[in-house]
């Protein structure tokens, strides 16, 4: 399936809510998750967060009449990138269960500064410019501010943030992979088929490595689960695959700084967390960072358009 970047439908004042809405939805998913750890495991959260989240997709690709059948030679392909997101998915949940959801969110988001990295080496044609280095140079800088809290070292997050930089570097080798492979597939295939290769993995960390794999059961972990699977992954997949198919990938990156803002505000509203000077600082790096790598210079003008091409 293709990605219709070529489209030039432009979003209006009314219809920018749309892609906003998920990117917050997307970014307080941090949050969601570290609720979710005070009841369960963290590959336990995983292995149910996935197996909810299959069922809306397979459910909604049943009724809405998409194919499930795949090629024989997609089979490795997807084998691949569901070994790949076990991986990523379990260091995410774990990192989660040593850090803050605020830190989280910030360090999830420097993705696509790794994407960056990656798709130069093994992406025809997709290499770094000027203006990619300057915005990971922004991205990486607010990582460095994020660790500059003498509290960590006592309170042990940063063992789970390292973790959390783990994550999202094999997220991004994901990502490299599946944009070489994504001309032969249906995009829910390359969501749903990963799901239900990395959920019984999941489930055997849970029993070799979460003691206990369920701590209570109450309702916060519930709807933090419910909001996980079915408001974040199955309708928030739902949805972007629209908004992509309708308007292209670079119009909706545009919204994507909104994810680490949506973390940091959330952690801090709902879970009481700290937003420290440090933690303000990463985030308007990471932010200008993400402005940067995604801002779009054929609808710049003058000097400063022409010097980050």
């Amino acid at each position: 399936m293709k990605d219709h970047t070529s489209q030039t439908q432009a979003f209006s004042l009314l219809t920018a809510a749309a892609p906003s809405l998920l990117c917050i939805v997307f970014g307080a998913n941090a949050v969601a998750i570290k609720v979710s750890l005070t009841g369960l495991g963290p590959f336990t959260s995983a292995g149910l967060r996935f197996s909810i989240a299959a069922v809306a997709i397979a459910l909604w690709a049943f009724f809405t009449r998409r194919p499930f059948k795949i090629r024989k030679k997609q089979l490795g392909h997807l084998l691949i990138i569901g070994m790949i997101f076990s991986v990523q998915l379990s260091l995410i949940h774990l990192g989660f269960s040593l850090t803050t959801a605020s830190r989280g969110a910030l360090l999830t988001s420097i993705q696509p500064f790794f994407v960056l990295l990656m798709a130069h080496f093994f992406l025809p044609g997709d290499f770094i410019t000027l203006r990619k280095t300057l915005g990971i140079l922004l991205g990486f800088a607010g990582v460095f501010f994020v660790f500059q809290g003498k509290e960590d070292l006592l309170s042990g997050t940063l063992t789970g943030d390292f973790i959390i930089i783990g994550s999202a570097s094999v997220w991004a080798a994901n990502t490299v992979y599946i944009k070489k492979v994504i001309d032969d597939f249906r995009s829910f295939h390359l969501v749903l088929y990963p799901m239900i290769i990395a959920v019984p993995i999941f489930f055997i960390e849970g029993v070799l490595w979460d003691y206990p794999m369920v701590v209570a059961v109450n309702r916060d972990v519930i709807i933090s689960m419910l909001y996980q699977s079915l408001v974040a992954a199955a309708f928030g997949y739902v949805s972007w695959n629209y908004l992509l198919s309708r308007y292209g990938a670079t119009a909706l990156h545009s919204f994507v700084f909104l994810m680490p803002v949506s973390g940091v505000f959330f952690g801090g509203l709902l879970l009481g967390e700290p937003i420290t000077a440090n933690i303000l600082l990463a985030l308007i790096l990471i932010m200008t960072g993400i402005f940067v790598v995604h801002y779009n210079t054929t609808k710049g003008n003058g000097l400063f358009s022409r010097f980050l091409q």
